[in-house]
C-alpha cells in the first residue's frame, strides 16, 4: 500500500487529525477502536511525534481517548454522558438559532439549502456521507453566526453526539433529518428566534430518542483500510478551502 508523499510534520500531524476526524465523524471508525501510533505513522510516513500530536488534538475535542500503557482508541462515552452532553448541545444551538434569525443573507439562506439538498441526495445511496453531513449542518449554522467560539463549541459537542449515536442508536433516519433540517432553515429565514429555537430543540431532542442502551458489535475493519479510503479526501481538503 503507497504511502502518503512527505510533508513538513505541522501538515503531516493536520492530515492524520483531518483524516482520523473524518473518518469517526462517518462511523467508519467506531468507539473503542484502537489506534496504534506505529501503524498510523506506517500509513501516513510520520514518526510517533506527529501521529501523537494528532491524537492529542483529537483527545481535547474528546474523539480519542489517550490510556496510559494502552495506548488511544476512538473515545467510548458512557450513557450517563449522552444526556448531558445533548442537553449542553441543545444550549448552544439555541444561542447559534438566536443570532442567526432575521441575520442571515439571502446566500447563507441559499448554502444551508445547498448542503441539505446534499444530504438527501446521500439518503440510501451513502449512509456514511448522509451521517456525516447532518453533523456538518449543525457546524455550518454555528460558522454563520461568526463566533469562532461557537464553531468551536458546536463542533466539538456535535461530533460527540455522534460517538454516542454510534454506540447507542437506532439505524439512522436521514430522512427525518434532513425535513427537520428543513424547517430549521425556513424558520430562520422568517425571522422567528422563538419558532427556530423551538425547531432546533424538537429535532436535537428526535436525535437524542433514537438513542438505546444497546451495543452494536465492531465491524473489525482494519485500520491501515480505513485510512487509506479517507486520506485522499482529508488531503484535498486544505486546497479546497483556498481556491475559496
Amino acid at each position: 500500500m503507497p504511502k502518503i508523499k512527505t510533508k513538513p510534520s505541522t501538515d503531516r500531524a493536520g492530515l492524520i487529525y483531518r483524516t482520523l476526524r473524518h473518518a469517526i465523524i462517518e462511523q467508519a471508525l467506531e468507539p473503542g477502536a484502537k489506534l496504534p501510533e506505529d501503524a498510523i505513522g506506517e500509513r501516513f510516513g510520520a514518526s510517533r511525534t506527529i501521529v501523537r500530536n494528532a491524537l492529542g488534538q483529537l483527545a481535547a475535542e474528546g474523539l480519542v481517548e489517550l490510556r496510559r500503557n494502552r495506548g488511544a482508541a476512538v473515545a467510548t462515552p458512557s450513557w450517563e454522558e449522552a444526556r448531558d452532553t445533548f442537553d449542553v448541545r441543545l444550549g448552544l444551538e439555541r444561542l447559534v438559532m438566536s443570532r442567526l434569525a432575521g441575520n442571515l443573507t439571502g446566500e447563507q439562506i441559499k448554502t444551508l439549502e445547498k448542503h441539505v439538498d446534499q444530504e438527501e441526495h446521500a439518503r440510501g445511496n451513502n449512509e456514511p456521507l448522509s451521517i456525516r453531513l447532518a453533523t456538518e449542518f449543525h457546524i455550518l449554522l454555528a460558522q454563520m453566526t461568526g463566533s469562532p467560539v461557537l464553531e468551536r463549541y458546536v463542533s466539538e459537542v456535535s461530533s460527540r453526539c455522534g460517538l454516542i449515536l454510534a454506540l447507542y442508536s437506532r439505524p439512522h433516519s436521514s430522512e427525518c433529518a434532513v425535513n427537520e433540517h428543513r424547517s430549521v432553515i425556513a424558520a430562520l429565514a422568517a425571522g422567528d428566534a422563538k419558532r427556530a429555537s423551538a425547531v432546533m430543540a424538537d429535532h436535537l431532542e428526535a436525535v437524542a430518542n433514537r438513542a438505546l442502551i444497546v451495543s452494536r458489535p465492531p465491524k473489525n475493519r482494519d485500520l491501515k483500510d480505513i485510512l487509506a479510503s479517507y486520506s485522499d479526501e482529508a488531503t484535498a481538503a486544505p486546497a479546497k478551502r483556498k481556491r475559496r
